[in-house]
């Protein structure tokens, strides 16, 4: 693996700061929050919130008192205020606005994406390359953070043993998305790529780890379904403990659909050859974040056939993690 032997960074192990992570609970914002904060030596406490309408749909800045406006159906957040308060998506900006001041300024706040906020409203704000906010205190990463590191691959693997444990090589793990506001995943789609997975079965034989998303679909699944029951291959249905990080960790190879940046970096950052299945579809940000990628190494298109390559270590959490240590560190 291309991927730092240490589950730690090298910023230490902070053992009595207090690091919250704040959002909607939507997966791939919790997660590159809880990136961030492992990869800081800190142990992060998880607050899912759910705003009352209907403040959810107004600006941040319009909100009164923000913490009041939080649906009991959701976590509370109420002092003693942590340390570090690390937040993403919409529904946390007020609230790590209002905590800001709460604190008197003494806890550190990070958002993660571009807020529909002013900038000073923050004390750091890390975005993706691929977005176009700039400012003295934003951090620019290569796509977006993520959780993924040598001792979570190698645990995950060790795990998942029984079941992954003897299978053939090459390992080929794929790992599908579906439909967004961006790209479309039909019937015509999937079909498509079952056709370059049987392809690239008749050419190396082995294994395939799969894994589909709730956006996928049922049409969508059944197709895919149909074809693996040509070739070896593992289907996570969504039932008992998540194989996803030991199916990163056990691949030879990563296929990935192209409706993800989450998906990407994660493969990437497993330090393996990432193929990017196109998708029809689009925009300016996806295809800045596709071609990027491309062009420093870490993907290249999968069309059925694999040319096998060791592409550059992506470790984007670990360097915004000692930038944002860092910065928190500077005397205010």
């Amino acid at each position: 693996m291309n991927i730092s032997s240490s589950s730690k960074s090298e910023n230490g192990n902070h053992d009595s700061l207090t690091c919250w992570v704040v959002t909607d609970g939507s997966a791939g914002m919790e997660n590159q929050c809880i990136g961030l904060g492992e990869a800081m030596g800190l142990t992060p406490v998880i607050k899912r919130i759910k705003t009352k309408k209907p403040w959810r749909w107004l600006p941040p800045q319009l909100w009164l008192s923000p913490l009041d406006k939080l649906n009991a159906e959701g976590d509370p957040l109420t002092p003693p205020w942590p340390d570090i308060l690390i937040t993403c998506g919409r529904q946390a900006i007020p609230m790590s606005m209002a905590i800001r001041k709460a604190s008197k300024g003494e806890t550190f706040t990070v958002h993660i994406q571009t807020p529909n906020a002013h900038i000073s409203n923050f004390d750091l704000i890390v975005v993706p390359e691929h977005d176009t906010l700039r400012g003295p205190n934003v951090l620019v990463s290569r796509g977006s953070l993520t959780r993924i590191n040598y001792q979570k691959l190698t645990e995950a693997v060790s795990e998942f043993k029984h079941k992954l444990g003897n299978l053939p090589s090459p390992i080929f793990t794929v790992l599908i998305g579906g439909p967004n506001k961006c790209y479309n995943v039909n019937a015509d789609t999937m079909k498509s790529l079952c056709t370059r997975l049987e392809a690239l079965h008749a050419q190396h034989g082995g294994h395939f780890l799969v894994t589909t998303s709730r956006r996928t679909g049922r049409e969508n699944e059944a197709i895919l379904k149909e074809t693996l029951s040509r070739l070896p291959h593992t289907l996570w249905d969504g039932n008992g403990p998540n194989p996803y990080f030991a199916y990163l960790g056990k691949a030879d190879a990563i296929i990935v659909t192209a409706d993800s940046v989450n998906m990407v970096c994660e493969a990437a950052t497993a330090g393996k050859p990432v193929f990017v299945f196109e998708l029809p579809g689009g925009n300016r940000k996806f295809n800045f974040f596709h071609n990027e990628m491309r062009k420093a190494g870490y993907t290249k298109p999968f069309d059925g056939q694999l040319e096998f390559w060791t592409p550059p270590p992506l470790d984007e959490t670990n360097r915004i993690a000692k930038k944002v240590t860092a910065l928190w560190k500077q005397p205010k």
